[in-house]
This record gives C-alpha cells, sequence and structure tokens, in this order.
C-alpha cells in the first residue's frame, strides 16, 4: 500500500525527466504491484488507439467518408492537375468530378480492410511501446501505427483499390478522362499508375484522423471517455 500511494505522489509531483526516470521503473514495480505500471499504461494506450480507429477511421469506410472530408479527400494527382483545369475549361466539369467522385469511393473501400491490420499492431505493443507513445509528441500513437502497418495496409489497400476501380467502372471512366485529355493538341500526354496514387492517399488520409482522436485525448480531458483513460493520460499532462 505505502508503495501504491509513494507511486501516485511521484507521478503527480515530478518534473518530466522525473515522470521518465519512473516509468523506467515501471516494468519491476508491476510484478510487485498488480494492476499498477505496465499493465495500465499499455491498456490505456491500446484503449485510445482502439478509439481513434473506431471513432474516425470508421467514419472514412462511409460513403462520402473520404469525397466529402475535406481533411482526407482525394484530389486528382499532381500530374493530373492540368487535365482536371483544362477538362473544366472545355466543359468537361462534370467527367473530372466523377474523376475525382470514382477515386475516393475506392479509398472508402479500402480502408475497410484496415480494422484487422490495426487491432493485430494494437495487440503486439510492448510495455516500451507504450511508454515511448506516452511520453511522446501530440501524434506519438499514430507514428507507432504508421510504422508498424503501412506495408500490411498498403498491401491489402491496393488490390481492393483497383477491384473498386473495376467495379464502379472508375477503370473506364479515367481511361476516357486520359484518352480525351491526351487528344487535345500540344498538350503533354499522361498515363498515371492511379491505382499506387490513390492507396497511397487512402493510407494518408487513413493516418491523418487517427492523428486527430489522438491529439484530442492527449489534450482534451473530455475525451478520456473511460477511467482507464483518465488515469493513464493523467500521467503525460504533468511532462
Amino acid at each position: 500500500m505505502k508503495k501504491i500511494l509513494l507511486l501516485a505522489v511521484t507521478f503527480s509531483l515530478t518534473s518530466c525527466a522525473q515522470v521518465q526516470q519512473t516509468l523506467n521503473q515501471l516494468p519491476q514495480l508491476s510484478s510487485q504491484i498488480p494492476g499498477v505500471g505496465g499493465v495500465d499504461i499499455a491498456s490505456g494506450l491500446k484503449e485510445a488507439l482502439n478509439k481513434g480507429i473506431t471513432q474516425q477511421v470508421s467514419k472514412l469506410t462511409a460513403v462520402d467518408g473520404f469525397y466529402k472530408n475535406e481533411a482526407v479527400k482525394i484530389l486528382m494527382p499532381a500530374e493530373l492537375q492540368k487535365v482536371d483545369a483544362t477538362l473544366r475549361k472545355i466543359g468537361l466539369s462534370s467527367l473530372a468530378d466523377e474523376g475525382v467522385k470514382m477515386l475516393n469511393r475506392a479509398a472508402e473501400d479500402a480502408v475497410k480492410e484496415a480494422t484487422p491490420i490495426f487491432v493485430s499492431a494494437v495487440k503486439n505493443m510492448t510495455f516500451t511501446d507504450a511508454k515511448n507513445i506516452l511520453l511522446g509528441n501530440d501524434s506519438a500513437a499514430t507514428s507507432y501505427l504508421q510504422n508498424s502497418t503501412t506495408t500490411a495496409l498498403y498491401g491489402k489497400f491496393n488490390p481492393v483499390i483497383k477491384n473498386s476501380f473495376e467495379k464502379v467502372g472508375a477503370d473506364v471512366v479515367w481511361t476516357k478522362i486520359i484518352t480525351k485529355y491526351n487528344t487535345i493538341p500540344l498538350v503533354k500526354k499522361v498515363n498515371p499508375d492511379l491505382t499506387d496514387y490513390t492507396t497511397t492517399q487512402a493510407l494518408s488520409g487513413v493516418f491523418k484522423m487517427i492523428a486527430v482522436e489522438e491529439k484530442d485525448i492527449r489534450n482534451n480531458i473530455n475525451a478520456r471517455t473511460t477511467p482507464l483513460l483518465k488515469s493513464v493520460f493523467a500521467m503525460q499532462d504533468g511532462k
């Protein structure tokens, strides 16, 4: 009981360096004090990540989850910006809009494949990972997920986006767009890899939305909606 009280006082009164030192000792302390240290910190961080996935990533899977969210909406790639502008100048704005919408529809389909990969990454989080995330910057948890899931997510997203393009007829629309543009006199012909581009943009959108939720939990006490989130993130408030 004395050790529990001492640990609580230490967290509430020490500076950032002292918090770091205390956290370094937690693996040993947690083996002596059930429910304190590594278990709580890791569980709290896992809960925070799961909240980010549930609250934010799931929104992206809905119809218009990308297309009507200006923070993550996928626009034409840089090499096609002139294509977009040119189509609109010659009265083909609806065709340009349809092309952009289909990029976003494909991303919305792909993100449905993300949850199992995120769940695995969260489940495999170590105490060291949790400690570094807790004392890290406002996007430390997002960076952890990004580093541990990007390769797997790309492998899942890419074929889904390719299939989605075929399913919604995006391959036909984009062939029409690019063919139409390439017939315009004096323009530089283009033939971009839209599957790779959309996959990369979908990944960027996913992590951007997780980062939004993480920042909220770190900086807004009201966003800590469970006792575990409140107790664990209180440790980082005084860093």
